[in-house]
């Protein structure tokens, strides 16, 4: 009888010969294909079926096998903290398999860079922007001293450790599926997205670590990351880590009056914003509703008057006039430290902007203006950095003590993920947060549910 051949094809795989009246090696996961008269299950199941093939005692030859053992000598002479040594053993204890929740700033890095060295196979490392592949590219570079591959912003160049943006590794990875034995993902909230998963599934890799300080989706999707990468393997919080590892740090939520005129004005357009809400049944906040509700806004005149309605009570709320005043007291105030201020939209960031002469960062900025920017910020010739959404994530500002939230979302990943920004901890740094709520409107409820989180209890 001829062996069972195991095939990488189309980021699927192919098991053929297999013996007739043999039980299906994974149940559920593996089926018949009648093109190819052969079984074919997920990439992603790989280990899981060479494992079953040897309880059956079922001879094979692996074909689908791409990935090397590689030679690495760590170059980085970074010593490791207690806690990266609690969880990457823990990852190894779960057979090089899982997720490890750290906050930003605690060098959630340097373990994976750990985790290759002595795992010593060939490496994808994915993230979700090109500032974050270029500080990995530089990390790991650095730190094993031989030719990482590029995959993005025109770059496609594999090697035997490769850092890729997740969209980028989307478009590729039917055909690269089984060229990496160990799969990073970084910011791996982002990796349960209906496209991103696919990365997962179509790679054969055995060894998966996931990356973030905030696993949980509002959509719930965070409970695919078991299947896709592993368990949560270790979690540690800012709390934990604040004073001994981050800096340590206060919030502070100041409460910010609408004048009369403006309150007359935001109570009249939430008024006709909700009026339309409850005549359609729309609940906004409900799956599906924001959508409902841009579809049915966009087919009357007075759908047309709710929207313009609910854009005037939002940017009232948002960015009611007396926050630029306390803005620039608090610049005043702490005029000598390097200040980050967030805001929901670009237009709030660029009105800032011009009124304070203060640089800012938006996601139509171009990569050089925003690598001048912040540059000339680490510096100090500026002390000050206004921005929508694009700092949010994985873009490293030690430098940055104080934090401006005068608008955002009411998601607690962005929220947690702000404060993060300013607790890379240095000798003598003391972090402050500074959150501008609009008294009485629908920012109110906003920050609750962004505050949902122990950071900032």
């Amino acid at each position: 009888m001829s062996s069972v051949v195991v095939r990488f094809v189309g980021g699927t795989l192919e098991i053929l010969n297999w013996p007739p009246g043999a039980p299906n090696p994974l149940p559920g996961r593996c089926h018949h294909d009648p093109r190819t008269r052969s079984l074919r299950s997920r990439a992603c199941d790989y280990a899981a079926l060479l494992l079953a093939f040897r309880e059956l005692g079922i001879s094979f030859v692996d074909e689908a096998k791409k990935y090397e053992e590689i030679e690495l000598n760590l170059q980085s002479q970074h010593q490791s903290r207690s806690y990266q040594k609690e969880a990457l053993s823990a990852w190894k204890k779960a057979r090089g398999r899982g997720v490890i929740v750290l906050p930003t700033g605690a060098g959630k890095t340097h373990v994976a860079v750990f985790a290759i060295s002595q795992t010593k196979r060939s490496t994808l490392v994915v993230a979700p922007t090109l500032e974050l592949v270029r500080q990995w590219y530089d990390l790991l570079r650095a730190s094993f001293n031989r030719p990482i591959g590029l995959m993005g912003g025109g770059d496609y160049d594999i090697q035997d450790i490769t850092v890729s943006t997740y969209d980028s590794a989307y478009m590729h990875i039917e055909h690269l599926g089984n060229r990496f034995g160990l799969i990073v993902f970084d910011e791996c909230h982002h990796l349960p997205s209906p496209s991103f998963m696919l990365i997962a599934t179509q790679s054969i890799a055995p060894f998966r670590l996931g990356l973030t300080a905030t696993p949980e989706r509002s959509d719930g999707r965070h409970e695919l990351l078991e299947d896709l990468i592993g368990p949560i393997v270790y979690r540690r919080e800012i709390s934990e880590l604040a004073g001994d590892y981050l800096a340590d740090y206060q919030t502070i939520r100041i409460s910010i009056p609408l004048s009369k005129e403006e309150r007359k004005e935001y109570e009249e357009a939430r008024a006709i914003y909700l009026q339309f809400l409850a005549k359609h049944g729309i609940r906004p906040h409900q799956p599906d509703g924001w959508i409902q509700f841009i579809r049915l806004a966009s087919r009357t005149v007075e759908g047309q008057k709710a929207m313009a309605a609910y854009r005037r009570q939002r940017e009232l709320a948002f960015c009611a006039p007396a926050k630029l005043q306390v803005v620039q007291r608090l610049l005043e105030e702490h005029r000598k430290e390097r200040t980050l201020i967030f805001t929901e939209d670009n237009a709030t960031c660029y009105a800032i902007s011009r009124a304070l002469l203060i640089p800012a960062i938006t996601h139509q900025s171009k990569v050089r203006e925003r690598s001048e920017i912040l540059a000339d910020f680490a510096r100090g010739v500026y002390n000050a950095i206004v921005t929508s959404k694009v700092l949010n994530e994985g873009v490293d500002v030690p430098e940055a003590s104080v934090a401006i939230v005068v608008s955002g979302s009411g998601s607690v990943r962005e929220h947690v993920q702000r404060l993060g920004r300013i607790l890379r901890k240095r000798e003598g740094k003391f972090a402050l947060l500074y959150e501008l709520v609009t008294a009485r409107t629908m920012e109110a409820s906003t920050s609750e549910r962004r505050r949902a989180h122990e950071a900032y209890h």
